[in-house]
């Protein structure tokens, strides 16, 4: 039975949103582009996606039947040779490309001797009315000479090949507590960290704090550091300012023995518009591998846009995706900024309120269709995979199988929660929250797809944003962190700071995201050495130590975080249980919700604390199994510890209704759990506090 038959029979998930039923046609479409290019692309059949997927092993430098093969893809070009170290960077006849086909790939075969490892090397590629050196398109090591600041390729043959300790690791798939990293910022020096450094000193952290999916960042080669590895030059290279390819194989099989999985940042939404590094214009022309014309420029960002209706720029995206899977290991992927690939004017300035916005003229059909077979790919791949959609715009299906019309990510990130702080706490008084607001934009998901929560990311961390603890503390954040110094902005932030994690926690769907040092409220911004700052790596670093120190609070707000994690793990929060409102109050800032069997109470209110405050609850007694005034938390400890409650009858309610009496600090949110010991419900309320 096909997508399309499962659909019309009404086995889909579509039925689930009755706003898409006005566009069952073109859902339908879309399901029959994707069977349409799978077909094509398979041959009907005779291969599977991950054969077509393959280029890497026929494309670039390979060692076999001893001697050197080099492919390359450049259909307009009327001649190429190999240039480098081995040639004296000259044009040499015995170096010269031979093209093989019409359809323009370009071969030749180099003795061993003539090509070791070690030597760097590069294209110099003719065509008509022109030529320009090129970095080849699959090189896999591509480093930079630190004095020219020049990029070449590398001939890598090591004398031994990695060998996988933990090969035959599975990767827990859901739920998921996502770390979010950058190898490169992950030391407390002044300078790039490299992966070996951060295989030491970094994955033990994380594994402590709890999380168990490491997302590594800017791994895909980059020209320029400041982009954060945003605008990737070379695809299949793992970027060598931070060490070798088997430094990135040791730093992931060592998390595979220590239980994290580790997923790779995938740029596929765009590529630098460097042309000796990039891809752009490799052969002469503009739209070998882009859209040709204004529509292969982003202009925002400076970048060219794939093609993604080019059988060719399929083969190198899908095997792209295949190789980080088949080299290095990783687990899956976060694939970035697709709203701009979703998009032909890539959701640039657009609100995104209406469901016609999803299937308009202005969606990019071919770019659905790639994401929709990069991800069967990757499944079929590695069944254990796990892909994350990066999206601001809300497209419907993206974390939906292609069956139930979806594109077949595994999770879509909450993108709208970051914004959602930022405007709260940019825009209103604490006096002035809704937690009814707060309650609608937490909770306010597509309930047939995953989604991964989270208060703040990598984005609000750079220079030009600020992260919450900055916007919390201001000024005091530098000053009055000292447990021994007083300050109400320190106060409230440290308060606030633990009860938005919490409750984006509490509510997410099926996962949780934090960027490396927020969970301890890492006091500064992002800022990689550039031109402005006089190239300094002062901002592009984490100060661990201001966590390990015990006279700061800082380490405070990372027990707080590593609590909070394991408190969803212990009562296993995220897998499937959906939060269900007990009680919102405007004028007591009082938010309370269940989940997973859990009572949750948030009391938000700057000023008041509420005593003998009535929260609904199941007739029994119940354990308080975390408060976040804690004094191990920074807090004041105003409540007991494991303090046991009592249900009363409501005298508002019949007689089978009951209430928790709480009392309820300010700023402080409890947690408890139902206790099954026979004990009489029916206590005095003075026993329930």
């Amino acid at each position: 039975m096909t997508e399309i038959d499962e659909m019309r029979n009404g086995k889909r998930g579509m039925r689930n949103d009755p706003y898409l039923r006005p566009y069952e046609k073109s859902i339908l479409a879309r399901i029959r582009g994707v069977e349409a290019l799978r077909d094509r692309l398979t041959q009907g059949g005779k291969m599977g996606l991950g054969d077509f997927a393959s280029g890497h092993e026929f494309f670039g430098l390979h060692f076999l039947e001893d001697q050197w093969m080099f492919r390359e893809w450049a259909p307009n070009a009327k001649a190429v040779f190999l240039i480098g170290e081995m040639t004296g960077w000259r044009e040499l006849e015995d170096f010269a490309l031979e093209r093989i086909n019409p359809d323009g790939v370009w071969e030749i075969r180099v003795s061993p001797h003539l090509m070791t490892h070690g030597m760097i090397y590069r294209l110099r590629v003719h065509w008509e009315g022109g030529e320009g050196d090129r970095i080849p398109t699959y090189a896999r090591r591509v480093v930079q000479d630190p004095e020219t600041l020049i990029f070449n390729a590398q001939v890598w043959s090591p004398p031994e090949t990695y060998r996988w300790k933990h090969g035959d690791f599975v990767p827990e798939t859901n739920p998921i507590f996502v770390y979010e990293a950058h190898v490169g910022m992950g030391q407390e020096a002044p300078k790039i960290g490299s992966y070996r450094e951060f295989a030491e000193h970094v994955l033990p952290r994380i594994v402590e704090a709890g999380y168990g999916t490491l997302q590594l960042m800017g791994i895909q080669e980059h020209p320029y550091y400041a982009s954060f590895g945003y605008h990737v030059s070379s695809f299949f290279a793992a970027s060598s300012r931070f060490g070798f390819p088997e430094d990135l194989k040791a730093l992931i099989d060592r998390a595979h023995g220590m239980g994290l999985s580790v997923i790779m940042d995938l740029v596929h939404s765009h590529a630098v518009a460097n042309e000796v590094e990039g891809l752009s214009r490799f052969d002469g022309t503009s739209y070998q591998y882009f859209h040709e014309g204004p529509r292969g420029i982003h202009e925002a960002w400076g970048s060219r846009c794939f093609d993604y209706g080019k059988p060719q720029v399929l083969h190198f995206l899908l095997s792209n995706c295949r190789y980080w899977l088949d080299e290095y290991h990783f687990d899956g992927f976060r694939f970035d900024g697709i709203t701009s690939m979703l998009y032909r004017d890539h959701g640039l300035g657009k609100a995104f309120t209406s469901y016609a916005d999803y299937f308009g003229d202005n969606v990019d059909e071919e770019a659905l269709t790639y994401l929709t077979l990069a991800n069967e790919l990757i499944h079929e791949v590695n069944p254990s995979a796990v892909t994350i959609a990066e999206d601001i715009s809300g497209m419907p299906g993206l974390a939906a199988p292609l069956k139930e019309g979806g594109m077949g990510f595994d999770y879509r990130l909450a993108m709208g929660i970051p914004d959602f702080w930022i405007k709260i706490l940019k825009e209103y008084r604490d006096e002035e929250w809704s937690v009814g607001g707060m309650w609608h934009e937490l909770t306010n998901r597509r309930k047939d797809e995953k989604s991964i929560g989270y208060a703040e990311s990598h984005d609000q961390a750079l220079v030009g944003d600020k992260t919450l603890i900055l916007r919390l503390m201001g000024p005091d954040l530098y000053y009055h962190m000292h447990v021994a110094h007083e300050s109400l902005a320190v106060d409230r932030g440290i308060a606030l700071h633990k009860l938005v994690r919490f409750i984006t926690l509490a509510t997410a769907g099926n996962g949780y995201l934090n960027f490396m040092g927020n969970e301890f409220g890492h006091p500064d911004w992002i800022d990689f050495p550039r031109e402005g700052n006089g190239w300094s790596y002062e901002y592009a670093r984490r100060q661990w130590g201001l966590r390990d120190n015990p006279d700061l609070r800082y380490a405070f707000l990372g027990r707080f975080d590593r609590h909070m994690i394991r408190l969803a793990k212990r009562y296993r929060l995220l897998e499937g249980f959906v939060p269900s409102l007990i009680k919102d109050h405007f004028e007591h800032k009082v938010l309370a919700f269940e989940r997973g069997g859990l009572i949750f109470v948030f009391n938000f209110h700057p000023t008041v604390s509420h005593n003998d405050y009535f929260i609904a609850a199941t007739p029994g007694a119940y354990e308080m199994v975390m408060d976040t005034d804690a004094p191990e938390y920074g807090g004041h400890g105003r409540l007991r510890r494991n303090q046991r409650h009592f249900t009363i009858p409501d005298k508002k309610g019949d007689a089978k209704s009951h209430v928790l009496s709480l009392y309820l600090p300010t700023r402080t949110a409890l947690v408890l759990t139902p206790v099954d010991n026979g004990i009489d419900t029916e206590r005095p309320a003075a026993y329930t506090r």
